[in-house]
């Protein structure tokens, strides 16, 4: 049945092939013979030739643009699927390609501050990915016993490590193995968090930087949360970060009170983490005193977070690390990317400012007949282009010239244009020939209206060409009330008063005739005694 009906399609599809040529050949023919009765023998043949290669220009000329194009989204898709890279199957691999996008966000910065900045966190991050160390980070308030647990947790992995720690004035870091863990452990102190002063939220400041790098966090706390260390633990939280909870010092309460904490702070931090994270120790319990004997040092009591520690870093320590490193890559990724949106916004700012002087001094030179034509004489395409390049964009001629025609209808459309030239004539201040004014006023106003258009497009460019939910007309009426504004506007015409009102002025002098001197005052006088 198929190959029937294949058939039929292929005996269908001659027929109608053998009906356009035989109406094509009889066309000729009678186009022949015409020609034949009007024309000379001899001028029959060239005509025919002629007209055929002006037959097959017109075809090339519509056709083969419409097919490159045709050919063009054809090939696309193919192109795009062939350009990305396979999904990585680990994380591991995941974070590498990331570590990759970051080089090519290297390769496009130009400031070499910024560049090298970038270039060392990356080359941090590429270095814990390849050592592949566990970081946990110890985490609260100066006065919750950070240092103490982090000696006992110590005292227990690795035995007696000396003389006694004293308050973290700075990040210090512990490198060791837990057993049966394959991974190595980094268990960093930080300093205290709200303390005040200065130097206390600078190291606040590093305390937070340092806990937004690590694999596992142990927030500790010598009682309820305050609503400071509550705001700082959903900060960490939202970071994508592992907490335990550490209730230290439950020497100094009962066992209904420490009950009733545990209970209590695993009720306010229900949505961070599970009850099971929220675990009571004693890094340093109050000595007990002896008749007639030295007072007994209760050993501290961190088995449990110890348990736990081993448990979550046994369970998901391949997971967290991958996973924090991932989440580093990605703000390595935003950090990067909005530095390149201030590089390339700075250059399109640039490029902007250069097109409004030169549309400026044209409009100065050479008016317009009408106010209602400076919304498309402020607007370039190749503005438009140039732009565009900027951000990584290759426009044709015809669509740039398309969106520089819609911005300068809308420029004109909202009543930037009339409001703009109304606004810049009562701004400026000009001691010119009456003729000279309104030329005067034309040309800033063209350079400010093209101002007005390149932020616009900057704005299209950064959102993917996109205008947004409100369309163009929102964003070029949100660039002009913030060109408007009186210190950017004030801003704008000491410069266009440099730029265009200046040079008018020159212009005015040279071709005004010379003023007469005193000599030829003299001199005509005379001529004027001796006259009979």
């Amino acid at each position: 049945m198929k190959g029937n009906k294949r058939w039929l399609f292929w005996a269908g599809g001659a027929l109608i092939a053998l009906v356009v040529l035989g109406m094509v050949l009889q066309a000729l023919r009678n186009l022949l013979w015409d020609l034949s009765y009007w024309l000379p023998p001899w001028m029959v043949g060239p005509v025919l030739l002629l007209a055929a290669a002006l037959v097959v220009a017109l075809i090339t000329q519509i056709g083969w643009p419409w097919f490159q194009a045709w050919k063009r989204r054809q090939d696309q898709p193919r192109q795009s699927t062939a350009e990305l890279p396979p999904p990585p199957d680990t994380r591991r691999k995941a974070a590498e390609q990331s570590l990759e996008s970051i080089d090519r966000l290297l390769d496009k910065l130009d400031d070499a501050v910024s560049r090298e900045g970038l270039r060392q966190e990356r080359e941090r991050v590429a270095r814990e990915l390849q050592r592949g160390d566990l970081t946990v980070v110890v985490f609260g308030t100066g006065s919750s016993g950070k240092t103490s647990l982090i000696r006992a947790l110590l005292n227990e992995i690795v035995g007696d490590v000396g003389a006694s720690m004293g308050t973290t004035t700075k990040t210090q870091t512990y490198r060791l193995r837990l057993k049966g863990l394959q991974r190595g452990l980094q268990l960093i102190d930080t300093p205290g968090i709200l303390e005040s002063g200065r130097d206390g939220r600078e190291r606040e400041r590093e305390a937070r930087r340092r806990a937004s790098r690590a694999d596992l966090m142990l927030v500790v706390v010598d009682g309820d949360l305050r609503a400071a260390e509550l705001d700082v633990t959903r900060h960490l939280a939202s970071l994508g970060k592992r907490l335990l909870l550490v209730l230290n010092k439950c020497d100094l309460r009962g066992e209904e009170e420490e009950k009733r904490l545990i209970a209590l702070l695993q009720q306010r931090c229900a949505d961070l983490l599970s009850p099971a994270d929220v675990i009571a120790t004693s890094a340093c319990p109050q000595s007990l005193p002896r008749p007639g004997k030295q007072p007994l040092q209760p050993p501290p009591e961190v088995e449990a977070l110890l348990r736990r520690l081993a448990s979550v870093l046994h369970a998901d320590g391949d997971e967290l690390l991958a996973d924090n490193i991932l989440l580093q890559c990605r703000h390595l990724g935003a950090t990067g990317r909005q530095l390149l949106d201030q590089q390339r916004q700075t250059e399109a700012r640039r490029c902007v400012d250069r097109y409004s002087w030169i549309s400026g001094g044209l409009v100065a030179a050479t008016p317009l007949p009408g106010v209602d034509l400076l919304g498309t004489a402020a607007v370039n395409a190749q503005m438009v282009i140039e732009v565009a390049a900027v951000y990584g964009v290759t426009l044709t001629r015809q669509r740039a010239q398309d969106l520089a025609v819609s911005v300068g209808r809308t420029l004109a459309g909202v009543g930037v244009v009339k409001g703009g030239v109304s606004l810049i004539g009562t701004a400026l201040s000009l001691n010119l020939p009456t003729l000279l004014v309104g030329r005067a006023v034309q040309g800033v106003a063209a350079a400010w209206l093209t101002r007005i258009a390149g932020a616009s497009f900057i704005t299209y460019f950064q959102q993917d060409q996109d205008w947004g939910d409100g369309g163009m007309q929102d964003v070029v009426q949100r660039h002009y009330d913030l060109n408007r504004r009186d210190s950017a506007l004030e801003r704008f015409l000491q410069t266009a008063v440099r730029r265009v009102v200046e040079p008018l002025q020159r212009q005015v002098q040279r071709q005004l005739p010379p003023r007469p001197g005193p000599r030829a005052e003299v001199d005509a006088s005379d001529r004027g005694s001796r006259e009979p």
